[in-house]
């Protein structure tokens, strides 16, 4: 395979993951050609891609640039164009001694709070002037995506600054009533810490990082809050409780009661996500717990019990949190979801299950548990002796 017939065989594999709704593709030696879709890997093509194969690829979409890099540190992430199409992000990396790569599609079009079915309460925390606020998730979770959206909430509701930085960047905002600008580490900058370190000199008025991937970064995260400005980013968590964990293990021990104390008062939220497919498999809708930064759980947050942190979300409707299983629940009720994803996704299965069984207009209608009727205690007839036990 030469690099002409390289490049236009990517071409027709990014052009069939646009065309089929795909999220990523999967180059790798010993394997055909492989997409994401739906959450579900598909193999694509009947040849096993051979370690040539797999160089010519990785290569054929390269500069010289990350070539070398590729070449020096045997992983490379950039981002590419196919004019026409979409943008998206690579990966490449070495594996068992052969070239490999994941390609993830950069959305063109930011999808709406609706179109994402993510909770009012989104918004509200997209206005804030100033605070920090993280998505968390696993990898392929959704965060990126619902965080573009509250960005281009922010953009089209407000006036002001908005600067991202990223690696790579992942949705392009257009200027709507805000100033947008996007800086991508490796192309607009050399390193995420240099970009933060000049982020206040650029009059800011929301800063987005892409990742908190190290103490660094977390650092600056909280130093943007405390100067006044509102501070987006992701981090890799399962739950609220694990991100502020995550958080906290960032630091030494020595810098723990420091640390605790500035995002008891820096912190907004912590919103974290996972998507489920939907009833009939078009698609995947996301099920979102919520933490917000209330005085109460700010006391909590100061005193380090994290622990506790999920009984205060459950009883904290009113303000605007929920947990993951409340999520489940209530998509469950609305028809979105099926029973059995609702208990695979659940935290605890045994208390979802119960909520369902006792309190589930769809689950009686739809014959999964019996009537709640089962669960009602029948008062006694002052008549007859022998009602008390």
């Amino acid at each position: 395979m030469d690099r002409s017939k390289a490049i236009n065989f990517m071409h027709d594999l990014l052009r069939m993951m646009v065309s089929k709704e795909g999220s990523d593709l999967f180059i790798t030696t010993g394997s055909p050609p492989a997409m994401k879709i739906d959450g579900n890997v598909t193999i694509v093509s009947k040849q096993n891609l051979s370690p040539s194969h797999t160089q010519m690829l990785t290569r054929s979409i390269m500069n010289d640039k990350q070539v070398s890099e590729f070449e020096e540190s045997q992983e490379c992430n950039f981002s590419i164009s196919l004019p026409g199409v979409a943008r998206f992000r690579v990966n490449a990396f070495v594996q068992r001694g052969s070239t490999g790569m994941v390609l993830r599609i950069i959305n063109s079009e930011i999808p709406s709070f609706a179109e994402l079915n993510l909770p009012d309460i989104l918004e509200d925390i997209a206005m804030t002037k100033r605070g920090l606020v993280i998505f968390v998730g696993g990898t392929g979770s959704g965060k990126s995506t619902s965080l573009a959206s509250m960005v281009d909430y922010r953009n089209q509701n407000s006036h002001g600054h908005i600067i991202t930085i990223e690696d790579p960047v992942e949705f392009v905002h257009d200027h709507g009533n805000c100033l947008v600008t996007q800086r991508e580490v490796g192309v607009d900058t050399d390193s995420y810490a240099i970009a933060l370190k000049n982020t206040l000199r650029q009059a800011p008025d929301v800063i987005l990082i892409g990742e908190i991937r190290d103490r660094e970064t977390m650092e600056h995260a909280i130093t943007f809050a405390e100067t006044g400005h509102l501070c987006l980013s992701t981090l890799h968590a399962n739950s609220t409780n694990q991100a502020l964990d995550r958080i906290i293990n960032f630091f030494p021990d020595e810098r723990r009661s420091q640390l605790l104390m500035d995002l008891s008062l820096n912190l907004k939220g912590l919103i974290s996500q996972r998507l489920i497919p939907k009833i009939g498999g078009a698609g995947r809708i996301p099920a979102i717990e919520i933490m917000l930064n209330t005085p109460l759980m700010a006391d909590m947050i100061f005193k380090g019990e994290v622990i506790e942190m999920k009984g205060l979300i459950a009883k904290s409707n009113e303000a605007g949190m929920q947990t993951f299983d409340q999520a489940l629940f209530d998509l469950y009720e609305a028809r979105k979801i099926t029973f059995e994803d609702a208990l695979r996704n659940a935290d605890s299965v045994n208390d979802i299950r119960l909520r369902i069984k006792l309190e589930s207009d769809t689950a009686r209608k739809s014959g999964v548990v019996e009537d709640n009727r089962d669960f009602e205690l029948e008062e006694s007839d002052d008549s007859q002796e022998g009602g008390m036990i």
